[in-house]
């Protein structure tokens, strides 16, 4: 399985004004989001999912890639790790899963499968980490293929 967690690109400041969920991306969101789509366009295997937080900035960062796509709560703001990798089926499930969601959810999947237990790991806006899980010498592996920061496309 592929395990592909997309960050949501640069989004407005929230605060009284504009309430958390409601938060759209920037121009340098909206730019971003274009430039790791096209990435992610020549990288994607075709078996995949894309789950996507219900967040404004969320399905913005989403529609860069102008791929189906499913609106999945268990992603969304406040989601746990465990809530995450429940809905994607890591490790078991076949294909790719391409999560869009928010920090520190996000970071905390990245340490857990990195380093076996949740931490406060930092992933850039707009910044991908692709996961892969196999299995050699009947051991199970992740793998990490890809980091990938708007900066570098």
């Amino acid at each position: 399985m592929d395990l592909i967690l997309w960050r949501h690109a640069e989004a407005e400041e929230g605060g009284n004004a504009i309430p958390d969920h409601k938060r759209r991306l920037t121009a340098r969101g909206e730019k971003h989001a274009k430039q790791v789509s096209r990435w992610l366009h020549q990288h994607l295997p075709r078996k995949r999912r894309i789950l996507v937080s219900p967040a404004e900035r969320t399905q913005q960062t989403a529609h860069a890639l102008q791929l189906p796509y499913e609106v999945e709560p268990k992603v969304g703001i406040g989601a746990t790790a465990a809530d995450i990798l429940g809905v994607t089926g890591w490790p078991d499930e076949s294909g790719a899963v391409l999560v869009i969601g928010h920090q520190p959810s996000l970071g905390r999947i990245a340490a857990l499968l990195l380093g076996g237990e949740e931490a406060d790991w930092s992933i850039k806006k707009g910044g991908v980490w692709w996961f892969s899980n196999r299995v050699r010498n009947d051991e199970t592996q992740t793998v990490l293929r890809a980091v990938l920061n708007p900066d570098f496309t």
